[in-house]
């Protein structure tokens, strides 16, 4: 029952599951339905061209199918997988890496290495040497909830 299904499917078929997956990608957009569409599409250009030879089955052309789409994710991730993150401002909503470099001066004393400093409109944990409030520090680290700084220079 699957076989005679798959034997009667033919050129049409190939180009409807082709621009399926086309409009699945402008639905769903992230370069992954695209490259199987383009597939689909390109086999069955193939099975129109050489419909009238007899070896290129319904077998063939699934074998064409997925050499077909693995070839094209493959060339699909070479071309569009390096570019990287090349955002105007990378560290827009990481807002404590942002701080790394700042300067400011501690309002409150850093007693036992652990302390408290506002930048701009934020209050901040901090740890670093004990300081006197007053003291011009930077910021050199951020972990997840914490500023590490060292006497400003």
């Amino acid at each position: 029952m699957i076989i005679e299904f798959l034997a009667g499917l033919g050129i049409w078929n190939w180009l409807v599951f082709g621009l399926v997956l086309l409009i699945l990608e402008l639905l769903a957009p992230g370069f992954f339905f695209i490259w199987f569409g383009l597939a689909a599409l390109v086999t069955g250009a193939l099975a129109f061209l050489l419909s009238s030879t007899a070896g290129f089955g319904w077998q063939l052309q699934t074998i064409v199918f997925l050499v077909l789409a693995v070839i094209f994710v493959l060339m699909g991730r070479r071309i569009f997988g390096s570019r990287g993150n090349d955002a105007d401002e990378p560290l827009l909503n990481r807002r404590g890496e942002q701080l790394v470099g700042q300067r400011a001066t501690l309002t409150e004393p850093i007693i036992n290495g652990r302390g408290r400093i506002r930048i701009y409109d934020t209050t901040w944990r901090i740890k670093g040497p004990d300081l006197p409030a007053g003291t011009e520090v930077r910021v050199v680290a951020f972990d997840p909830v914490t500023l590490e700084i060292e006497i400003g220079e």
